[in-house]
């Protein structure tokens, strides 16, 4: 940085003036005329932080959300167990990818919601990978024969 009048730094603090103690500002001392700032030690409150504290409070956003929210991520897709008993053979294994094939669940990209198989009956022994499941499905499938991993 080149040095010049036009460059120049304050090293000390701006020196306050102190009105209202005799000299040549006589009687308001050029404080204006009465009122709340006419005063020593007058301090206004700021008119903005009155509006703010009459918002009110939307819970669960900004400060109050958790931070393991995940806005984006997308719910799961419940699949019934009827449905499914309708495109598998006996002892064929249930997969997201292979649910997305058979146009049962109908997402695009590489990464699609996880899916939860619900309850119901099922006849067929099916085995289910990389699907959340509900307690009586699971109750179901293994009645059935199959088995569910993830």
């Amino acid at each position: 940085m080149s040095t010049g009048l036009n460059n120049l730094i304050r090293v000390t603090a701006r020196s306050r003036k102190r009105v209202g103690r005799g000299g040549k500002r006589g009687k308001t001392a050029g404080r204006g005329t009465k009122g709340q700032n006419a005063r020593s030690g007058r301090k206004k409150r700021p008119e903005l932080r009155d509006i703010i504290k009459k918002l009110p409070k939307r819970r669960g956003y900004g400060k109050n959300r958790g931070r393991t929210v995940n806005p984006s991520r997308k719910d799961s897709i419940p699949v019934s167990l009827q449905n499914l008993s309708k495109h598998f053979a006996d002892g064929a294994e249930v997969t997201p990818n292979i649910l997305n094939e058979k146009r049962i669940i109908r997402e695009r990209g590489p990464l699609f919601p996880p899916v939860k198989i619900m309850g119901g009956s099922i006849g067929k022994k099916l085995h289910f990978k990389g699907c959340a499941v509900s307690a009586s499905a699971r109750s179901a499938i293994e009645k059935a024969g199959g088995s569910v991993t993830l």
